[in-house]
């Protein structure tokens, strides 16, 4: 559990935090929420983002309940290296889209006194392990598991489903594309598209 009230500032040290779950489960809300925290206590901040993400603004971090937070986009995780100076309080939204080579990047950066602060999707849509999340959730000092509820019977989600039968392991949507729901409706709506005839054969 993650307790901001447990921190020791005095000879500050790093440490990273991970925040994971599926979609619309509160990931990048709860990023901007210890960001601000960090802010209200004078601490120097910078968020980055992957480029690629353009869904609701270019430059902003923005979650699914409109809160806002300027950004830094940035096509690889090591870009993050070059806007570090000064910065005690680093976050990272939507972590599972930069290569393999995060989790090496964050260690160096809690292990040179910077706080470290990740959102990401700990799974795709097939429901296997996303990118480099696996290796943040292990290193990490910190994590934090939040959940959406289920589209179809209103538990806890912690699956992002697919609408489509696009494969592409990539593809940036919202309520359009994608449904949060729990392990029994996820295994139900797979069982469900096997069952489905096909249209020309």
């Amino acid at each position: 559990m993650f307790l901001e009230n447990n921190i020791d500032k005095a000879g500050r040290t790093g440490w990273i935090e991970v925040v994971t779950g599926s979609m619309f489960s509160g990931k990048t809300e709860e990023l901007i929420r210890r960001i601000r925290r960090a802010e209200i206590a004078q601490q120097k901040i910078a968020i980055f983002k992957p480029k690629i993400d353009k869904r609701y603004s270019e430059k902003d971090v923005v979650s699914h309940d409109s809160k806002t937070i300027p950004s830094i986009p940035v096509t690889e995780a090591k870009e993050i290296l070059e806007h570090i100076k000064d910065i005690e309080v680093i976050g990272i939204d939507e972590a599972q889209f930069f290569e393999n080579d995060l989790p090496e990047i964050c260690n160096y950066l809690a292990n040179n006194g910077k706080r470290v602060i990740i959102a990401a999707l700990d799974m795709d849509f097939t429901g296997k392990p996303f990118g480099p999340v696996p290796q943040l959730l292990a290193i990490a000092e910190y994590v934090t598991k939040v959940h959406a509820i289920c589209m179809k019977c209103g538990n806890l989600a912690h699956y992002s489903h697919r609408l489509s039968d696009v494969q592409k392991l990539v593809i940036l949507g919202e309520k359009d594309i994608y449904e949060p729901l729990c392990r029994e409706c996820y295994k139900k709506s797979k069982l469900d598209k096997k069952k489905e005839p096909e249209l020309f054969s």
